[in-house]
C-alpha cells in the first residue's frame, strides 16, 4: 500500500508508476507523522544542444532554455512533472527529488547563438521548470545563460517563483536597455500556509512582492502571472494578488487555470486529500465543471482557460480585477535590433 502520509517540505508524498516503465516502488503505509524527506540528488545533463522549441499555438515563445530538468520547488500541481517520464524518473517525488542539470548549457547557447544559422529571436527562460530553483545558487548556470544572452544582446522572457532573480538584476538591467527582457513573477496565493504546503521550496509570497518591487525599480519590465489559478482553493484571492503586485511595481499580469496532465490528478488528488480534505470534493467538482465532466482537457485553446460558465466567471472577476489595479495584459515587445554576434577578441560586429 502507498503511504497517504505527507512529506514536510516535499510537494507529492510518493512515486506514482511511470506510464513509460513496467516497474514501480510502492512505499508500505505508515501508523502516523510524517514521513522523512527524501535527499535530492543531482544528475549531469550532456546535452549538445540547449534550445529546446515548441509548437504549441496556445504557448507565447517558440524556442526556450531549460538549464534544470525537474525541480525541486516541489508545487504539487506543476504541468512539468510528467516530462520526468521520459528520462525513467517518476513524476512524483523523483520530479522534486532527481534533478538534472545542464552545467554546460552557458557553453552550448554561445554556440548556438554564434552560428550563422541561428535566427535572432526571444527566448523562454525556462519553458517548463524554475530556472531559479534552490540549487540555482549554488550553480549559478541561469546566470551563465543570462550572461550569454546580454552578451549577444538576444531577447528573453524569464518566469521564476523566487526571489533569486534578483541576484541578476545587473543583468537583466543590462538586457533591458536593449529592449531585450521581461520578467515574470509567478504568484499563485498570498497565503503563507498554503504556498508552504502547496510549494514547499518557493519563495514566499511576501518574498516574491519584494523581487517585484526590486526588479521594478531597477526598471526591469515587469509582470505577474496568477498561476495556477485553482477553483475552489485560490480563486477568490485574484483581486488581492493584482493589488498587492502592482503596488510592487507590477506593469502587466495573466492568470492560467490549473492543469492536470497524466500523472498530474492523481498527485494532486491525494495531496488534496492530505491538506485540505474538507475541500477537495468542491475543488475537484469545479475543476469537471471546467472540462465537460473530466479533470482535464488537454485541447490547445482551452487547457488553460476552461471552459463554461465557471471559466467565465473566473475570466470576469481577473479583468475587473486587473483593470482596477491598473495593469494590462499587453506583455512588452522584445527587440532583436540589438543582437550582434561577438568577435573571438574584443571587436564587436552587429549581425543584422
Amino acid at each position: 500500500m502507498k503511504s497517504s502520509l505527507p512529506i514536510h517540505g516535499r510537494g507529492a508524498s510518493h512515486d506514482p508508476p511511470n506510464r513509460f516503465e513496467p516497474l514501480h516502488l510502492e512505499w508500505e503505509e505508515q501508523d502516523s507523522g510524517e514521513r522523512p524527506s527524501p535527499a535530492t540528488r543531482f544528475y549531469r545533463d550532456r546535452s549538445r544542444h540547449v534550445i529546446s522549441t515548441n509548437e504549441s499555438p496556445d504557448v507565447p515563445f517558440d524556442s526556450g532554455v531549460n538549464p534544470y530538468r525537474g525541480c525541486e520547488h516541489g508545487c504539487i500541481y506543476c504541468f512539468a512533472r510528467p516530462y520526468h517520464e521520459y528520462l525513467g524518473f517518476s513524476a512524483g517525488l523523483d520530479f522534486e527529488t532527481r534533478i538534472v542539470v545542464k552545467e554546460e548549457a552557458p557553453a552550448r547557447l554561445r554556440e548556438a547563438l554564434s552560428s550563422p544559422r541561428w535566427t535572432p529571436r526571444p527566448l523562454m527562460l525556462s519553458g517548463s521548470t524554475d530556472p531559479y530553483q534552490p540549487v540555482e545558487r549554488k550553480l549559478g548556470i541561469t546566470r551563465g545563460v543570462l550572461a550569454v544572452l546580454a552578451e549577444f544582446r538576444n531577447p528573453v522572457s524569464v518566469i521564476t517563483k523566487n526571489h533569486l532573480i534578483t541576484r541578476d538584476v545587473d543583468i537583466l538591467g543590462e538586457l533591458a536597455a536593449s529592449g531585450a527582457v521581461a520578467v515574470t513573477l509567478s504568484i499563485t496565493t498570498l497565503s503563507r500556509r498554503l504556498q508552504g504546503i502547496m510549494e514547499p521550496r518557493t519563495s514566499i509570497p511576501a518574498r516574491r512582492l519584494k523581487a517585484v518591487e526590486a526588479l521594478a525599480s531597477a526598471g526591469i519590465p515587469l509582470g505577474v502571472n496568477v498561476a495556477p489559478v485553482i477553483p475552489g482553493l485560490t480563486d477568490h484571492e485574484l483581486p488581492d494578488i493584482l493589488r498587492a503586485a502592482a503596488d510592487a511595481g507590477a506593469r502587466t499580469a495573466g492568470y492560467i487555470l490549473l492543469r492536470l496532465p497524466h500523472a498530474v490528478a492523481p498527485l494532486f488528488e491525494r495531496w488534496l486529500e492530505q491538506h485540505v480534505p474538507d475541500r477537495r470534493e468542491k475543488i475537484l467538482s469545479r475543476m469537471r465543471d471546467l472540462h465537460g465532466g473530466r479533470l482535464y482537457d488537454s485541447a490547445y485553446g482551452t487547457r488553460a482557460r476552461g471552459g463554461g460558465p465557471y471559466a467565465e466567471q473566473i475570466e470576469r472577476l481577473f479583468e475587473v480585477s486587473r483593470a482596477k489595479a491598473g495593469l494590462t495584459g499587453v506583455a512588452p515587445d522584445l527587440s532583436v535590433e540589438a543582437f550582434r554576434r561577438p568577435h573571438t577578441g574584443s571587436q564587436m560586429e552587429m549581425a543584422l
